[in-house]
């Protein structure tokens, strides 16, 4: 096999055979700054400018169509305490429910469990 075909195909100054920069160096100095910066590049998905137009545009978007819908952030914000709200209540009817079904079993499985204790230690 060909040592050229391993070659990396770019031009230019750098340490690789051809001139381009070897299989796996950065073509940047990588140091703390440059690392926290592309680490904040990643998390935000891009510049911090770009991004920030990016949420002005959608924001005005979205706030102009939830306008002609005739919704407002309070009313956003009430429909999601009664939905909590709501859920709570449902929760807690369900562990309502599922209480007396415990007592209403409880009347029946202990008593039988006792007695079969009972006639169990005459043996």
């Amino acid at each position: 096999m060909s040592e050229q075909r391993f070659h990396r195909p770019f031009g230019g100054q750098g340490a690789g055979p051809q001139g381009g920069p070897q299989f796996g160096q950065e073509p940047y100095e990588s140091g703390y700054r440059q690392d926290r910066r592309s680490a904040l590049h990643r998390f935000l998905g891009g510049s911090p400018g770009a991004v920030l137009v990016r949420l002005v545009f959608l924001s005005l978007l979205v706030g102009a169509g939830m306008a002609m819908m005739g919704v407002t952030p309070g009313l956003l914000f009430a429909q999601a305490y009664d939905t909590i709200h709501s859920l709570i209540a449902l929760g807690f009817e369900t562990f309502h429910d599922a209480g007396r079904w415990f007592v209403a079993g409880a009347v029946v499985v202990v008593p039988l469990w006792l007695l079969s204790r009972v006639f169990a230690r005459g043996r």
